[in-house]
């Protein structure tokens, strides 16, 4: 891959600065230059991917909201469906009231998450506001059944896709994780909760028979969110196997401010069948930290093996992040 010289220079002047923290005064080698490089490219391929995944995640939203949701004065669950329900009653755009409802979601992001996390929401946010601005679908139906069914699944794809680029469109889960972590309840229950008493305002406000419909809208939305992130839950339990555990262990403590567990074990693999002792990393992040985990752990050990399971809960320290300096 061609790098032009300015932006060579800085990857060696990053590589540099990096070093010196580290209390090295030694010149930089080869190895160093090729480690600095390689992290450079699976960094910007990350960025390009995750562009990749909003931009398609605000056009899948956008499409949703304009096709369906709007024209019908249908809503969905969430901040989403707060911002539709106060829009219909105001009559003030919705694409004003998606970014007003969702700043201090992004602030909590911001404070639970972090600042790429709090950048790439606010981007996504504001890219969904312009889309609806700005780009106009057609309407496709008026059918109530395919509105709330459709509506939801092109919405919950919108929402999932952003996800999977490391950004929300909706602040609820984020709501519900700064929550969990003052209350000690699960995720799922406050944003059940949170989408009750949305609903209810709905049946005062619109209708019964609208708010049926905007439950439908939110269980398509739900569904497709789930499917579009194949099964991430809440909180994911990561346990990564790497003859490079130590630099893994560092990088999870001071980049991602995660807790570690360490525990011994053996490999046991190969035509031998020989065994080694090693350490084994286990940490425990949310759905929305996967993203930086992985590229992560990429840069430090290609070849590592790292297993990911679903947690429903968590309480303790383990899963409380630790404030970066």
């Amino acid at each position: 891959m061609s790098i032009s010289p300015f932006f060579k220079q800085i990857i060696i002047q990053s590589a540099a600065k990096k070093q010196q923290k580290s209390g090295s005064q030694k010149e930089l080698s080869a190895f160093a230059m090729a480690k600095a490089f390689r992290e450079a490219k699976i960094n910007v391929l990350r960025w390009v991917k995750d562009i990749l995944l909003i931009g398609t995640g605000i056009c899948c939203a956008a499409f949703g909201l304009e096709s369906f949701l709007l024209p019908n004065n249908f809503i969905d669950g969430g901040a989403t469906g707060i911002a539709l329900l106060v829009s219909e009653k105001s009559k003030m755009p919705v694409q004003i009231w998606l970014l007003i409802i969702n700043i201090p979601f992004v602030l909590m992001g911001y404070k639970t998450i972090g600042k790429t996390f709090a950048l790439k929401a606010s981007a996504a946010i504001i890219g969904l506001a312009l889309c609806v601005t700005f780009v106009h679908f057609p309407d496709v139906t008026h059918d109530k059944l395919l509105v709330a069914v459709f509506g939801g699944f092109f919405l919950g794809a919108g929402i999932g896709l952003s996800v999977r680029g490391g950004a929300v469109l909706d602040g609820t889960e984020v709501l519900a994780i700064f929550i969990s972590k003052k209350l000690s309840t699960t995720i799922g229950d406050i944003i059940i909760l949170f989408n009750i008493i949305i609903f209810a305002v709905a049946a005062y406000l619109l209708s019964i028979e609208a708010a049926l419909y905007s439950m439908i809208t939110y269980l398509a939305a739900s569904k497709t969110v789930d499917f579009i992130i194949e099964g991430i839950e809440e909180y994911t339990g990561v346990t990564i196997i790497s003859s490079h555990n130590e630099e893994i262990r560092e990088m999870i403590i001071n980049v991602l401010g995660r807790g570690v567990t360490v525990y011994k074990g053996k490999r046991g693999y190969g035509k031998t069948g020989s065994t080694k002792d090693m350490d084994i990393v286990y940490t425990v992040i949310t759905r929305l930290e996967i993203s930086k985990l992985k590229t992560e752990i990429e840069k430090i050990d290609p070849n590592s093996f790292v297993v990911m399971n679903s947690v429903k809960d968590t309480k303790g320290g383990m899963i409380k992040k630790r404030p970066l300096h």
